[in-house]
């Protein structure tokens, strides 16, 4: 996949992992790992734009005595990934467009 547009909907795969239960890094990485590659050096970065955006909100939980950060979708996070499904029809007017398709 080409990476400009790989870029664009990194964020937006990453919102809709959280969106059916709470999740931390590495388990992102594995949900994610069937549609899209995702490194720690990408998600983190991405993790913390979208807390910063309130699109998610972190929490820490203790797992074999070491703190796991959590992941939480927030309202803000779920219209986003409703305003990314109603702008796909658009994306697919462009694709029908450079596929030829009328």
């Amino acid at each position: 996949m080409n990476s400009q547009l790989k870029k664009g909907m990194l964020e937006y795969c990453v919102l809709a992992t959280l969106r059916t239960s709470d999740s931390y890094g590495y388990q992102i990485i594995k949900d994610t790992s069937g549609v899209i590659d995702l490194s720690d050096s990408t998600l983190y970065p991405i993790l913390k734009r979208l807390e910063k955006q309130e699109a998610i909100e972190s929490y820490s939980v203790e797992h074999n005595g070491r703190l796991r950060k959590y992941y939480h979708l927030t309202e803000t996070g779920l219209a986003d990934i409703q305003g990314f499904l109603d702008d796909w029809q658009q994306v697919m007017t462009v694709y029908d467009y450079i596929k030829g398709v009328n």
